[in-house]
């Protein structure tokens, strides 16, 4: 049966990358959600002399530090383990041995607590991010950028969604830091790059859109990154000059497809959905200030409302996945404590099939 809406409170626990994170949030009784605690560990140091996340550290890391936050999480909260009404726990897509860690952890908690147990969808919590922050209804037109997924997306409903558009390559987050890489910026790659382009000129280097005006809504950035590679080579040795033009031309046409392809996924959402109460960014990448500026520019030419969540929620953090566990316990959809953990695991698993050619 579904659960008593009045004061709900649900831990949330996030381990599927590189960041342990553990909130408490309650349900809000004017709508949307009431954070209560949002604790978070990022393991930067640990992988920058790598260059990357690696997965073994990673898993060794939340092991070593999630029994703490937790706690922190709910002294913060002002609440004991006994006064939540769930506890939900990141179940993937993700680094198998650190879902593993998260999942294992939170189904501990439910079973010693007698708790419903919640196992979430990563994406699907970065999906209703929009509904902790603003309480919007459904349906409305998602945009999920981060390191290892881009993705339109029409959010129907809790557990209703329908994919526009994916990567067929790169993801964008990724092709930031690979881009970053390539002309030697530190670990993360991402925020670096931004940086850089703040001082550059965007129109130096002539480089391509893939996809552009492209039917459907899909994206491509291995042809782009490949673009910035030769353009380094030919120029080669770079000088910081030539690092910040290159930065800022390769994010201008990131911009320039992005916008393209929302426009093309707004035109599939109308045609089957009709028209969409937002245009919601989440993940990692919706913390650049370029890609912002050009959504907010479109969405005023199209007459959408824009809704970005704060940083702190676009990156991976546990308020994310405690509210999406209110979402799912709301509606009496709860999991046991057989749930396997998933490294890849698609919020449309119909559009997957036919993307990746098995039907």
């Amino acid at each position: 049966m579904p659960q008593k809406q009045r004061s709900m409170r649900v831990l949330g626990i996030e381990t599927t990358c590189d960041e342990t994170a553990a909130s408490v949030v309650r349900l809000s009784s004017v709508g949307g959600g009431d954070i209560l605690s949002n604790e978070v560990m990022s393991q930067i140091a640990q992988h920058a002399a790598y260059g990357g996340v690696v997965p073994e550290i990673a898993a060794r890391a939340h092991v070593d530090v999630l029994d703490h936050l937790v706690e922190r999480a709910l002294r913060q909260a002002g609440v004991a383990i006994g006064d939540v009404d769930g506890i939900a726990a990141a179940a993937g897509p993700g680094l198998i041995g650190g879902v593993i860690v998260g999942l294992t952890f939170g189904k501990a908690l439910a079973l010693a607590a007698r708790k419903p147990f919640i196992a979430v969808n990563h994406l699907e919590a970065h999906a209703l991010t929009a509904r902790l922050t603003d309480g919007i209804e459904f349906p409305y037109l998602l945009l999920l950028v981060s390191g290892g997924h881009t993705q339109l997306v029409s959010v129907r409903g809790v557990g209703d969604y329908r994919r526009l558009g994916t990567t067929i390559d790169d993801a964008i987050g990724e092709a930031f830091d690979k881009v970053a890489k390539m002309l030697g910026l530190p670990y993360p790659g991402g925020p670096e790059v931004e940086k850089q382009a703040l001082q550059g000129d965007p129109a130096r280097f002539s480089l391509p859109r893939p996809m552009l005006r492209r039917p459907g809504a899909d994206f491509s950035l291995s042809g782009l990154k490949t673009a910035v590679r030769l353009e380094a080579e030919r120029i080669a040795p770079l000088r910081p000059g030539d690092v910040a033009d290159l930065c800022a031309s390769f994010q201008a046409a990131v911009v320039d497809v992005i916008i393209d392809r929302i426009r093309h996924a707004l035109r599939a959402f109308r045609a089957e959905d009709g028209d969409p109460t937002a245009l919601v960014v989440a993940g990692g990448v919706a913390a650049n200030g370029a890609i912002r500026r050009a959504l907010a520019r479109f969405s005023g030419e199209s007459g959408l409302n824009l809704i970005v969540p704060p940083p702190a929620l676009c990156t991976d953090n546990g308020a994310m996945i405690a509210w999406t566990g209110i979402e799912r316990l709301r509606r009496g959809m709860t999991d046991d404590l057989t749930f396997a953990a998933r490294p890849r695991w698609p919020l449309d698993a119909s559009a997957e099939r036919v993307h990746n050619g098995k039907a």
